[in-house]
Parts: structure tokens; C-alpha cells; sequence
């Protein structure tokens, strides 16, 4: 029994000895590893990467910062609000940075056919205070007898969900024409050159300027319920105009050429009529109810297209003399115009001024459009 103890104590011993002094081992050499940037996911088969859009690579990526910030102040960015909420803690170092992180975060969703693009601004006029020959046109505010009723309410009923309409004879009747309306007198505190007033109308708003440097912001209050008609295409057809020149330049020229009834017989070739209401300065909102950023928001057809909505435009074969030959661009759908009807159609805002203006006005391109969404 002893002589087995000793050797069990002395194999402990051993034991003991050998988990005390570990053999040494030489490290494996390991190489560096560099990091590598996260892979973006590939997008659902439905779906399609930024990157396959034309013209991606060479976009302005300040113009789609823009149109992303337009569609973020729209009701907190809808259903882009997780991307809005990323954008408000982001830094970008250049504009790769912000390209990374569209990529990142949208797809692409291809809109089928072929439209049109126009493009629209906000003017800057002269304006009196009292009226001469030159400046005859009243700034016409929102009439007191124009409502607004739902279209079976009309005599006779129409189909409209909404009707400018006036009362007669306990009725609901259409609203009075262009030419109705600038038959009657107009209690006004500005005068502006009639084809200026014209195209403010157009445009939806415009800064008036007093001789005195006085600015007001002549903003859209109502219109008259009746379609658009444009008259470039009736002014090519009676020979006014040739077709290659009908830019909104000529039009202008003609008309303050032509002041006066032969003028005003034109304009009202287009019975729609706006009203406004005078505002102090501000920059001005789209029927979204946020600022237009310039160059990065469209007017769409809200029976096709929702507000806040972010797109991809590409508009090339301008028929128009003069034209900018394409429009490539990320950009926020944050207005309408009476115009503006279709599903591959959109009104491109180009900001306020004479050098917007002449651009707007050079602006008839054939459009195609793709819907950026969320990356699911």
C-alpha cells in the first residue's frame, strides 16, 4: 500500500511539473487584412439598381440631395421616412459620399411609355400700383361669387369630383371664361403688362416689383374650373408663329407686339383663368404645401402619382430651337398643373428669374420616368 502511494504521489508531481512550464509554440505569421466597403445588396428581381439608370453615373448629386430633402419636408418623407431619418444623422465628405448612399438605400421601379416633359418657373414683373396703358392688367384676387362643389351639384350635373362654379338663379353653373372674366371691371391694388400677367398665370405665381422697390409675391388663390388650352399650337396653325419657333419667348414678343384686343383675342384661346392673392415675399409652395426646390421638384398628374414621391427623369430630343438637349436628373413630385395630365408627364421647376424663365420656356422634351422607392 505504500509503495503505491509514493508512485501515485509521484506521478502528481509529474503532472503538476508539466502543467506549470508549457512548451513554448512559434506564432504563424498573419497577414493584414484590409477592410472592404459593405457590398449593396442586390435588389429584389422586381426592382432595379440606381446604377441602371441612364445617365446615373454622370448626375448631379447635389440635384438628387435636393429632390430627397423635398420629399422628406413632405409629411416626414411617407414611406421614404426611414431614409429621411439616415439622411438627418448623415455627413458627406463629397458628392461619391452622397451617390453611396442612394445607392445604398433605393431601387428603381421602370414606368412603362413614353411622355412629355415641359418645365415651368416663378417669373419676377413690374408692377404699378395704378394702371397706364402700358401696364393695363389688374392682378385679379379670388372672387367672392366663385365656390367650389362637387360636380353632380352642377346644373347641368358633371362628372368632376370638384367644379369652380358660380350661383344663378338659385343654380350651380360653370364659372365665367377668360374672356367673360377680363370683361369685367376688377377692384386691385397692382397693374402689370397684360402677356406678363398671361404668363404668371401659366407659371402659377410670380415676385411683383414697384418702382418704388417695394416686392410682393402674387401666390396662386383659385382658378376658373375650365381645361387648359395652350395657344402655341392654334398660333403655328394661323401662321402667327412657325412651328420651330413657338417657344415661350415668341409668344411673349408677339403679344407685347400686338397689345391690346388683337393680343388679348389670342389669350383667350385659353379659357382657364388664375387668381391670386398678394403675400409678402417667401419662397414659394407647390400644391404639397413645402418649398420647391428648384431644379430638383416636378408638377405631376396626382390621378397618377402621389406627392412626395422621388423619380428618375430622363428627357432628350428637345423640339424646340435652342433647347438644352437633356434633362437627367433625381427629383421630388411636389406640385401639379392644369397641364399636366398623364402618367409619363411631368412640369420640371426650374427656379424664379429671367435665366430660369428663358430655360423653362425651351423646355419640350420626350420623357421617361422611373419611381425610386425604398430599398425593402
Amino acid at each position: 500500500m505504500r509503495l503505491k502511494l509514493l508512485t501515485g504521489l509521484a506521478l502528481s508531481a509529474m503532472v503538476a511539473a508539466c502543467a506549470q512550464t508549457p512548451k513554448s509554440v512559434t506564432p504563424t505569421p498573419v497577414s493584414p487584412v484590409t477592410p472592404q466597403p459593405a457590398p449593396v445588396p442586390e435588389p429584389p428581381s422586381s426592382f432595379k439598381p440606381l446604377s441602371s439608370l441612364p445617365g446615373w453615373g454622370l448626375s448631379d448629386s447635389f440635384v438628387a440631395f435636393e429632390a430627397l430633402r423635398g420629399t422628406c419636408a413632405y409629411k416626414k418623407g411617407r414611406h421614404y421616412k426611414v431614409v429621411c431619418d439616415k439622411l438627418s444623422h448623415t455627413d458627406f465628405a463629397d458628392p461619391a459620399d452622397i451617390k453611396a448612399f442612394f445607392e445604398v438605400n433605393f431601387v428603381v421601379e421602370v414606368l412603362d411609355g413614353e411622355g412629355l416633359l415641359t418645365a415651368y418657373f416663378v417669373p419676377e414683373y413690374e408692377a404699378l400700383s395704378l394702371p397706364n396703358a402700358e401696364f393695363s392688367q389688374p392682378v385679379r384676387l379670388k372672387p367672392a361669387d366663385l365656390v367650389v362643389v362637387r360636380g353632380d351639384q352642377m346644373f347641368p350635373p358633371q362628372t368632376a369630383t370638384k367644379v369652380a362654379a358660380r350661383v344663378v338663379d338659385g343654380q350651380y353653373v360653370p364659372y365665367y371664361t377668360r374672356a367673360e372674366i377680363e370683361a369685367q371691371p376688377a377692384d386691385t391694388p397692382l397693374y402689370m403688362r397684360p402677356e406678363d400677367y398671361f404668363f404668371m398665370q401659366l407659371q402659377g405665381s410670380g415676385y411683383l416689383e414697384l418702382p418704388d422697390g417695394s416686392k410682393f409675391l402674387a401666390a396662386y388663390a383659385a382658378d376658373n374650373g375650365h381645361p387648359f388650352v395652350g395657344i402655341a399650337k392654334p398660333m403655328v396653325e394661323r401662321g402667327i408663329l412657325e412651328k420651330d419657333k413657338s417657344s415661350g419667348d415668341n409668344i411673349r414678343a408677339w403679344l407685347a407686339a400686338n397689345r391690346g384686343p388683337v393680343a388679348q383675342e389670342t389669350m383667350n384661346l385659353n379659357p382657364r383663368y388664375a387668381f391670386f392673392k398678394i403675400e409678402d415675399p417667401h419662397d414659394p409652395l407647390g400644391a404639397a404645401g413645402v418649398p420647391l426646390p428648384g431644379g430638383s421638384a416636378i408638377a405631376v398628374d396626382p390621378a397618377h402619382h402621389q406627392y412626395g414621391d422621388l423619380y428618375w427623369i430622363d428627357a432628350n430630343a428637345g423640339a424646340l430651337k435652342d433647347a438644352f438637349p437633356q434633362y437627367q436628373r433625381m427629383v421630388s413630385a411636389l406640385d401639379t398643373g392644369g397641364a399636366i395630365k398623364g402618367k409619363i408627364r411631368a412640369d420640371l421647376y426650374m427656379g424664379h428669374g429671367t435665366r430660369a424663365g428663358t430655360e423653362a420656356g425651351r423646355v419640350k422634351h420626350k420623357l421617361k420616368m422611373w419611381r425610386i422607392v425604398s430599398r425593402p
